[in-house]
């Protein structure tokens, strides 16, 4: 696996070995001591997710305050523009951002962890997003951070007719949102 350090280097991006022959292809998605060496400690995943979603889709920018769910995210089916923004306020990189293209054709995955918010904008007629997480969904925690924010300036490919839930539209501005230390 290939481990790129991004802007904000505690967000990965991993690129797996791809094994292609005259039959298909086969890949590691995950590997538990691989992706300890990557990241750097052991890892415990809890939960798969897995969504749909259509062109113009935005989802997110989602984060747990109390219980943090970092995540392993990858596509399987399109192509999506993945963001993490850093929401530490002791990080040299908060309130900064970082975005990916990950689809089944580049096979990357994006390493979220503690400390940020997550989002993705698909970009494909569809796209199918699996991701892991480190701890179970706990809706007393759930924060959205507006995608839309100029303090974040994410340069999301496409800012028209896109399509996202209520509770996404009205997402905390960062200068009002429950953070971390």
């Amino acid at each position: 696996m290939n481990v790129v350090r991004t802007a904000i280097p505690e967000v990965l991006l991993l690129q797996p070995v791809v094994h292609q022959d005259a039959r298909g292809y086969f890949l590691e998605s995950y590997n538990r001591q691989t992706f300890a060496a990557a990241v750097g400690r052991d890892v415990t995943f809890v939960q798969d997710n897995h969504s749909r979603s259509d062109r113009r889709v935005l989802r997110g920018l989602h984060y747990q305050i109390q219980r943090p769910q970092e995540k392993l995210v990858r596509v399987v089916a399109g192509e999506i523009f993945d963001v993490a923004v850093d929401l530490r306020t002791s990080s040299p990189t908060f309130g900064k951002w970082v975005g990916h293209l990950l689809s089944s054709r580049n096979m990357a995955m994006t390493w979220v962890p503690e400390g940020f918010a997550h989002g993705f904008l698909v970009l494909s007629d569809y796209a199918e997003v699996i991701y892991k997480t480190t701890d179970h969904r706990f809706p007393e925690a759930e924060r959205v951070l507006l995608w839309s924010d100029a303090a974040l300036g994410i340069d999301w490919p496409i800012r028209e007719g896109l399509v996202m839930s209520a509770r996404d539209q009205a997402g905390s501005l960062l200068r009002d949102a429950e953070l971390y230390e």
